[in-house]
């Protein structure tokens, strides 16, 4: 009889490295909202505004450790079944459980009764269906490597974090900011919504170290990151919110227009497979394996 071995998956340092920053990030976070809340929470927001503060930032910086493994994945041919499973653990961490966590704790702790908690379990547990379908397009190569299908979790995240941030530089100057509870209600079920939906939003993976554009579109992006870091306040949200109104609005915008606003970002072949022959644009052949990062 043929003696089974033991599988061992494959475990690259770089992606996995990476990973694990986005998992400790998502874990400081929660500890950082936990101090908050013990210090008073949104009633002693003097107290506490700091660490709700540091608690997005982590989130925001563990959206930026899962950008990296992907992309270091991808750019060394290293991607592997142990990767992907790693890093959907710390996305429901980092992109789950803290977001919902501090809206819960910051914007919705008024509500009477377990809604807000209701409302904070449905975004968690959307955002691992989620992760759990991704994986499993992955899986069997059935989606396209230039969209997500469904909103991204760490996209939802980092909305969230940021207009939470927004909140709370609001809450500073001093005007009542009651009436955005309800917002942030409303947004958690739309995002909730979207992560589970059909809908396609751009990855961004074909960008790479090959793609060229004019000098004026650099510019404009270098631009466009300067005003983010000095506006920080308020510029990742709405950055974040376009994102998320592109990819609804995106069925409904011209297939040249459409081209133009994704050029270099998305593959064109990807988008309108119908195109052949003479007629089908020239595009490069390089093309990643998608991963939620």
């Amino acid at each position: 009889m043929k003696e089974e071995k033991d599988y061992e998956p494959k475990i690259y340092l770089l992606p996995n490295l990476m990973t694990a920053g986005n998992l400790v990030c998502g874990f400081l976070a929660i500890i950082s909202i936990s101090n908050a809340i013990s210090e008073g929470g949104i009633e002693k927001l003097e107290q506490s505004r700091e660490l709700f503060e540091r608690a997005i930032w982590f989130i925001l910086a563990g959206c930026l450790f899962d950008s990296l493994d992907g992309r270091l994945a991808r750019l060394g041919g290293r991607e592997s079944p142990f990767g992907k499973e790693f890093d959907s653990i710390a996305d429901i961490v980092s992109f789950g459980v803290a977001p919902a966590l501090l809206v819960q704790s910051v914007i919705m702790n008024e509500f009477s009764g377990s809604f807000p908690i209701i409302v904070a379990s449905i975004f968690l547990v959307c955002g691992g269906m989620r992760l759990a379908r991704f994986n499993c397009i992955a899986t069997y190569g059935a989606e396209s490597s230039g969209y997500f299908k469904g909103f991204p979790i760490p996209a939802a995240a980092g909305l969230i974090s940021s207009l939470t941030l927004f909140v709370l530089w609001m809450a500073e100057k001093g005007p009542d900011l009651s009436r955005l509870r309800i917002v942030f209600l409303v947004l958690m079920l739309i995002l909730s919504f979207l992560m589970i939906s059909s809908v396609r939003y751009p990855s961004f993976k074909n960008l790479s170290w090959k793609t060229h554009r004019p000098l004026q579109w650099v510019v404009g992006v270098v631009v466009l990151l300067l005003l983010t870091i000095w506006y920080y306040q308020w510029m990742p949200a709405l950055l974040l919110v376009l994102y998320a109104v592109y990819g609804l609005v995106r069925p409904f915008i011209g297939k040249t227009l459409r081209r133009g606003i994704e050029e270099e970002i998305l593959s064109p072949e990807d988008d309108e497979p119908e195109i052949s022959g003479e007629d089908q644009p020239e595009i490069s052949t390089q093309v990643g394996t998608e991963t939620d990062s």
